[in-house]
């Protein structure tokens, strides 16, 4: 004799239905204000602490002559090109602080850092260039050549031992690598940060 089933399958369809309406995550522009500023602040930190940590990794496919792409370098680039000068110059001081403190403080890689934040934000890219890899790839091109030029002038102003002929030679080295391995892997940093802070932006407005 068979016992009649009393709706037992009807009766696990609304729980399920429930239970996804339950862990729902709400969209970004129901969330209070406080909590996606938290958010977005948490998301941009989390990029810097990510971009120290791959400074000194080397990777297959990203590195070139022994040398690896700048990637703070590429985060002030990203960071200004749509800011204010001082919102540039602010960011590359601090970031190039934060690679001293995983390097050597003397000499400082804030004074490259900051002057690159400074002329980017001078760009005011959003103007007249719409946004492009190749735009963003050439900025941080001549960006990284800079910093390098910079970073090597400050060795040669500190009276280093070395032969300020062997300074130059290995910084133009440097700077040609850097620069080219920084520029092809600017979209990688530059792309997703852009679409996040122009999300954050829109709905705050």
């Amino acid at each position: 004799m068979k016992i009649p089933a009393f709706g037992g399958s009807r009766q696990k369809k609304p729980k399920s239905s429930a239970r996804k309406s339950k862990f729902r995550i709400q969209p970004l522009s129901r969330w209070h204000p406080g909590v996606r500023k938290l958010l977005s602040w948490i998301v941009t930190a989390s990029s810097v602490l990510l971009c120290l940590l791959l400074l000194p990794t080397r990777l297959p496919g990203m590195e070139l002559l022994g040398i690896a792409p700048n990637w703070l370098l590429i985060w002030v680039v990203a960071w200004s090109v749509k800011r204010t000068v001082f919102a540039g110059a602010l960011a590359g001081i601090v970031l190039g602080l934060l690679q001293d403190s995983m390097t050597s403080p003397n000499p400082t890689h804030a004074l490259s850092l900051g002057i690159v934040g400074i002329l980017t934000g001078l760009l005011q890219k959003q103007r007249f260039i719409e946004e492009d890899f190749i735009s963003i790839a050439v900025i941080v091109f001549v960006m990284a050549v800079l910093a390098e030029t910079i970073f090597g002038l400050q060795l040669t102003l500190m009276g280093n031992e070395r032969k300020v002929t062997d300074i130059w030679t290995y910084y133009q080295r440097v700077a040609l690598a850097s620069a080219i391995l920084s520029s092809l892997w600017a979209p990688v940093v530059y792309y997703p940060l852009n679409r996040w802070w122009q999300r954050m932006k829109l709905l705050e407005q």
